[in-house]
């Protein structure tokens, strides 16, 4: 899944082919098809996977953190740290973004990462640290700024993963809390 990745994020989606594939890591297509039923299946699982390992970074930067603004900082500065360790699944994830084909596995990982960002905001309401507003959409908005920033500035421009980090953090943290907050 590995090399099928790279060559994806390379190449594309539709350019890369399941020949393509095996025969760069030497075995037949038999074992492709043992394995995956298509390339478009193999293409939803590394998504998948891709989805899964982001949310195990991001719960082991916050696994023993009682605060819940602190918990949304470290989430996304585990994020932005990943999506730069891992160039190419964020590429992949963009390639996906465009072919309606792959968007049910875009939107349920998703679905995920907003009910993790919504648990923490929901929490930071009830102890009064981030303000009373719909804690869905306060989720949203912390995924797409750090996303957006991540696009724009970590790979389309090269800049300092920290520095970006450092940005996305302080806009959201402002946000969270509203007018007057601490």
């Amino acid at each position: 899944m590995d090399f099928a990745a790279a060559r994806f994020a390379e190449k594309g989606y539709h350019p890369t082919s399941v020949a393509e594939i095996v025969s760069g890591l030497h075995v037949g297509k038999g074992v492709f098809y043992w394995y995956f039923s298509s390339k478009e299946e193999l293409f939803r699982e590394i998504l998948r996977e891709a989805q899964q390992e982001l949310r195990r970074r991001q719960q082991q930067a916050i696994e023993n953190e009682a605060d819940p603004m602190r918990r949304i900082e470290l989430g996304i500065r585990s994020s932005m740290g990943w999506l730069e360790e891992n160039r190419h699944l964020f590429t992949l994830f963009q390639l996906a973004a465009s072919e309606e084909r792959f968007s049910p596995t875009l939107r349920r990982g998703q679905d995920v990462a907003v009910a993790d960002v919504a648990r923490h905001v929901k929490e930071g309401i009830v102890s009064g640290r981030i303000r009373d507003a719909d804690p869905q959409i306060l989720s949203f908005a912390v995924l797409g700024v750090t996303n957006q920033l991540a696009r724009t500035f970590v790979f389309e421009r090269n800049e300092s993963p920290s520095q970006v980090a450092d940005a996305a953090v302080s806009f959201c943290l402002e946000g969270l809390r509203g007018p007057g907050g601490e």
